[in-house]
């Protein structure tokens, strides 16, 4: 991850990055390099993640000074980036700024179809380790949609379909997601929620407080809602209010789960699952 420093009005004029084993800053010059680097591609995301930090457009001089490099430097690279599109540049003044074609690039994937891709081979790779189908659900307006499901090789194990629709709250999945929505969302959500409506002030607090609970716990743990001996276990994707949530879920027969020992070994899968999605997502 790099960080800026800004210095008279142009920023950033020295880079850092942070060491992900001692966590510490270090300067971007003593960052070790490998062969596969690639000094233009560099050259390039340099310079597009640094015109995204600007308010202004700016000169190939002050990309330059702004990058710690010499205007020759980059000049090719500033060419080859203004004929591909992803920079403009004003005929006037001379200076760079960002097109909307990384924009547009980013709104190619919707959410839904980015979260499959990343998540799906960890879910297999889940379902494999613990003999049981994981699936992931997200908001789908006011209910909690499946959205993929990575199926166990078990002689038995129990199915649910994508494109399933479920009760956001009441559901194990949905209570996940409604415990991590922001507050504004999750007034709606319960606003939408005919059920809700019709529980006196004590059962609503009683749902709020739940809520708060599963928020803090990073889990919820239930029996199935629509069959009987079925325990479902579910785990939050993303951060607590972000973006892009959604909740990684396993539904278990309960004589598999069986001892306690092997329900937390199974909760603690699906932790690592979900945890290792996230990072992949850059949540």
């Amino acid at each position: 991850m790099l960080i800026h420093v800004a210095l008279l009005g142009i920023r950033p004029i020295n880079r850092y990055y942070q060491n992900e084993e001692t966590m510490e800053w270090c300067s971007l010059s003593d960052k070790p390099t490998t062969k596969y680097a690639v000094p233009a591609l560099d050259k390039g995301l340099d310079i597009l993640e640094y015109l995204a930090s600007q308010e202004l457009p700016r000169s190939q001089s002050e990309i330059a000074q702004g990058l710690g490099r010499s205007p020759n430097e980059i000049f090719r690279v500033l060419v080859g980036l203004e004929a591909r599109g992803y920079l403009l540049r004003d005929e006037t003044s001379g200076r760079y700024r960002i097109s909307f074609k990384l924009y547009n690039l980013s709104r190619s994937i919707s959410p839904i179809e980015q979260m499959r891709q990343c998540a799906l081979p960890y879910m297999e790779d889940l379902a494999v380790k613990i003999g049981q189908s994981c699936y992931l659900c997200m908001l789908y307006q006011s209910q909690t949609m499946v959205i993929i499901q990575a199926r166990s090789h078990s002689p038995v194990f129990l199915h649910i379909t994508e494109g399933s629709l479920f009760s956001t709250r009441t559901s194990t999945s949905g209570k996940v997601l409604l415990a991590n929505s922001n507050p504004s969302v999750q007034a709606m959500l319960l606003e939408h929620d005919s059920g809700y409506a019709d529980l006196n002030k004590k059962q609503q607090l009683s749902v709020n407080k739940e809520l708060t609970q599963i928020r803090e716990n990073g889990l919820c743990v239930q029996p199935n809602s629509l069959i009987d001996g079925v325990t479902d276990v579910a785990t939050l994707i993303g951060q607590p209010e972000g973006k892009v949530i959604a909740a990684l879920a396993v539904s278990s027969l309960q004589t598999q789960l069986g001892k306690q020992v092997e329900q937390d070994s199974l909760i603690n899968q699906l932790q690592e699952t979900a945890q290792i999605i996230t990072e992949q997502l850059g949540c």
